[in-house]
C-alpha cells in the first residue's frame, strides 16, 4: 500500500514520513512559528504540522481545564481555558505567512483543523492533506467534510474503542477517503511508556486494510523505532524551541 502526500510517497517500501507537531507551541506568535518551521527544517522532518480552530467553536467559556492543563498553565482562577485557547489561535493571515515560509524553507505545512469553519479554511488555503485530532474521530459530520475534499486523510485514535475506529474508517471511505493513514495515539500528556499499545498497529493494519503510523506522547525515544519496525509508515511527535516556555504543551515536547 502507498499514496502520494503531494509529492512524497508514502506507504510500503518508502521511508518513514516524519511529522515535526508544532501545535500551539508558537504561543500564538508567528516569529515563533516562524522559528518552528526551521527547526523542523533543519531536523529532517517531511512535514510541520500546527492547529487551526476557532475558540468560540470549540470550548464553552466556562469549560474548566484537565489537570493537565492546570498542571503546566495554572489554574482557571488566573486563566480560564477558553482564555488559554484564545491565546493559541492562529487567524487567516497568520497561516498564509506560515505557509509562505514552509514553501520557503521546502517542507510541509499541516495543521489539525478542530471545528468545520476551520476546515474550510485549511482546504482554502490547499493543504496536502487533513489531520484529524483524536477528539474528532467519532465526529462524524466532520468526517465527512473532510472527506470531500479529496485529499489523503491522517487520523489519530486515542481514547477510541476498536468499534469506534472501525465506524470513523467506514465514513471516511463511504465518503470517498481513498488514501488514509490510521495512527495509534495514547492520549495522555505524557503518556507512559507502558500505555502505548504499540501492537494496535499490525491489527489496524489488517483489520481496517490501511497504512498505520504512530503519533507519540511518551518521553522516551525508543518508540519511534519500536512503532517503525511493526510497520509505522508515519510518525508524529511534538516538538518546541524551549521546554520551559509558558504554554501548556512545552513541557511534554522534545
Amino acid at each position: 500500500m502507498e499514496f502520494l502526500l503531494d509529492t512524497r510517497p508514502v506507504g510500503d517500501g518508502h521511508p518513514l514520513f516524519f511529522i515535526a507537531e508544532a501545535g500551539v507551541n508558537h504561543n500564538g506568535s508567528i516569529d515563533i512559528g516562524r522559528r518552528l518551521i526551521d527547526e523542523a527544517r533543519a531536523a529532517g522532518a517531511d512535514a510541520i504540522k500546527f492547529q487551526t480552530f476557532k475558540t468560540e467553536l470549540l470550548n464553552t467559556r466556562t469549560s474548566p481545564k484537565s489537570s493537565y492543563h492546570v498542571a503546566t498553565t495554572g489554574s482557571d482562577a488566573e486563566q480560564t481555558w477558553f482564555e488559554l485557547l484564545k491565546t493559541q489561535e492562529l487567524d487567516r493571515a497568520a497561516h498564509v505567512a506560515l505557509i509562505e515560509h514552509c514553501r520557503q524553507a521546502e517542507i510541509m505545512f499541516l495543521s489539525t483543523p478542530y471545528d468545520a469553519e476551520s476546515a474550510a479554511l485549511l482546504a482554502e488555503l490547499g493543504v496536502p492533506a487533513f489531520k484529524l485530532a483524536s477528539t474528532d474521530t467519532s465526529n462524524l459530520p466532520l468526517l465527512r467534510q473532510i472527506a470531500g475534499y479529496r485529499v489523503p486523510v491522517v487520523l489519530s485514535t486515542a481514547m477510541c474503542t476498536m468499534a469506534e475506529v472501525h465506524e470513523a474508517v467506514r465514513t471516511l471511505r463511504d465518503a470517498g477517503v481513498t488514501d488514509l493513514v490510521v495512527m495509534q495515539c495514547t492520549g495522555n500528556y505524557p503518556a507512559a511508556l507502558e500505555d502505548s499499545n504499540l501492537r494496535v498497529l499490525p491489527r489496524y493494519r489488517a483489520e481496517l486494510q490501511c497504512l498505520v503510523g504512530y503519533s507519540d506522547h511518551t518521553a522516551e525515544l525508543i518508540n519511534p523505532i519500536a512503532a517503525t519496525a511493526i510497520g509505522a509508515c508515519m510518525y508524529e511527535k511534538h516538538f518546541t524551541l524551549d521546554r520551559a516556555m509558558p504554554g501548556p504543551d512545552h513541557r511534554m515536547s522534545l
